[in-house]
């Protein structure tokens, strides 16, 4: 069985602990955690430290068999202090998690990857892997530099997160994925999208924040992205879908994973 992870993106309003609640009752094995909001917009929760709400997700992570794939989100700005982290990794491995995201919001790339090392160094002592998502209005656009800059950090604790979504929209060819170490790629977000591509960065914005698809009901071409990726690495299945207003959270979750399934078997993928 291929382990599947509800990501935060997917059911966002939902607090740590009603997110690993949902995942449980959905069929998920993982969870992907926002310990820390993402946007001005995003809900924020007392969620860093030893708070009762990270005490309650614990005990309902014991509880339920479910644990952490990954934690989100940190983002490497020309100002970030690495050492401000330290709380968010700390949560990190109380509850378990095995990865970091990362995102790179530094346009000076040297800079950027030695924040990132020093960020892998702080990780390393907690047993987290950090993995940098190349998004197309970031300043690390694909998983070409992506991949560039986690081996100039040289940690053996980096990687490479490859979103379905954001590999298609940067335009990059499903070959350069081997030319990155099996190892760089830990794990994969999962998400289906419609085939035109975004002329702006509003609509990528929108499209990857709001509007993508489960597996099998869009264009992408996700047969060929997962046979490029190392055998039976877990999904984080980040999908937000376009639903109508006030559709529960525990419905978008089970249909992303019954629509995930169906796929993978449909491909004899593994489920």
């Amino acid at each position: 069985m291929r382990p599947l992870s509800l990501a935060a993106l997917t059911v966002l309003e939902l607090s740590p602990l009603e997110q690993v609640q949902c995942a449980a009752a959905a069929g998920y094995r993982h969870v992907g955690l926002r310990l820390v909001p993402a946007t001005p917009h995003d809900p924020a929760w007392d969620a860093i430290g030893d708070t009762p709400l990270v005490r309650a997700t614990r005990r309902a992570l014991a509880d339920t068999g479910i644990t952490v794939l990954d934690v989100e989100i940190l983002r490497l700005a020309p100002g970030t202090e690495v050492r401000d982290f330290e709380g968010l990794l700390d949560t990190a491995a109380s509850l378990g998690a095995a990865y970091l995201l990362v995102a790179g919001h530094d346009p000076d790339e040297a800079r950027l990857t030695e924040r990132y090392a020093a960020l892998c160094d702080l990780a390393a002592e907690r047993g987290l892997v950090v993995c940098i998502e190349p998004m197309p209005w970031t300043d690390v656009r694909d998983v070409v530099q992506a991949a560039r800059i986690v081996e100039r950090a040289g940690a053996d604790n980096a990687g490479v997160l490859v979103d379905p979504i954001h590999f298609d929209r940067a335009g990059t060819p499903i070959e350069a994925l081997a030319a990155i170490a099996p190892r760089r790629l830990p794990y994969l977000q999962f998400c289906d999208a419609v085939a035109k591509r975004p002329t702006s960065v509003e609509e990528l914005l929108r499209q990857a924040r709001t509007d993508r698809l489960p597996p099998g009901e869009g264009a992408l071409d996700l047969r060929a992205l997962l046979a490029a990726m190392p055998a039976d690495v877990a999904l984080s299945l980040e999908v937000p879908l376009a639903m109508p207003a006030g559709t529960p959270a525990s419905v978008r979750a089970k249909r992303v994973i019954e629509a995930t399934r169906k796929w993978l078997e449909a491909g004899h993928c593994g489920s």
